[in-house]
């Protein structure tokens, strides 16, 4: 065997092992999206442009569990209540330290 031999042969064993190392990490994120909670397959019906932006409704159903979806609205308004919240503190800071100044 030459040395061009060995190169070439070098060169298709670094690629097989870089297919195995994608077929793993692709195992790997395939289990890691499932216990986040993306569910399993594609939906049977391709999504409608601009669909995938809307918020789900604020109001579920309780009496069905499973096909409860999460509602991204309390967090945005628990958000604001901080940002609110914040905005109070520091204008309260502004006025102790203007009181302080003068």
């Amino acid at each position: 065997m030459d040395i061009r031999t060995r190169a070439r042969q070098r060169g298709w064993l670094g690629m097989v092992v870089m297919l195995i190392a994608l077929v793993i990490v692709a195992i790997l994120a395939k289990d890691a999206l499932k216990s986040y909670g993306l569910p399993d397959g594609v939906p049977a019906e391709p999504a409608r442009q601009g669909e995938r932006t809307r918020l789900p409704p604020a109001a579920v159903d309780a009496s069905e569990p499973a096909l409860a979806t999460p509602s991204f609205q309390a967090p945005l308004e628990r958000a604001r209540g901080v940002e609110a919240t914040v905005q109070r503190q520091a204008d309260d800071t502004r006025r102790q330290i203007d009181g302080q100044t003068r």
